[in-house]
């Protein structure tokens, strides 16, 4: 019985390659079995130029990250509107990707509150005098 799981031995004792041409094969004839050779042949010479070019992608790739360690990844949520429109920047070729068009609205958004971002600023500040001050009340044990 015949199972998609198990393969069939085969009869002849010799072990079967899809790749090879066989010899023996009447119903080839000697030109079809030229251009099949000649296809493999043209297939195997162009392995090498891919891996190369394969590595020097990986090369590149690399490159980028180094270069980036700068740039922070950031995961956000945004909501189908804000989605739509960083598509249309990046199909309108203003931005090369989604995330890029992201990082420029957060830096313009930043720039733009940058009053707000300041009295943030002040506020930790006093933050942290408050701290310090109730961490000074704690070490400072009455006599």
């Amino acid at each position: 019985m015949s199972s998609p799981y198990k393969k069939e031995e085969s009869t002849t004792g010799e072990p079967i390659d899809d790749l090879m041409l066989r010899e023996d094969d009447a119903d080839s004839s000697s030109d079809e079995r030229s251009r099949t050779a000649s296809s493999v042949r043209d297939i195997a010479s162009r392995i090498p130029e891919s891996l190369s070019a394969i590595g020097r992608d990986i090369s590149r790739t690399i490159e980028k990250a180094i270069s980036a360690k700068d740039d922070y990844v950031v995961a956000v949520k945004v909501s189908p509107e804000a989605q739509e429109k960083l598509e249309q920047l990046v199909q309108a070729g203003v931005f090369r990707s989604r995330a890029e068009a992201a990082g420029f609205l957060i830096e313009e958004g930043i720039k733009t509150q940058s009053a707000l971002f300041e009295r943030v600023r002040q506020k930790l500040a006093e933050i942290e005098r408050l701290r310090a001050e109730l961490r000074g009340l704690i070490t400072d044990k009455p006599a």
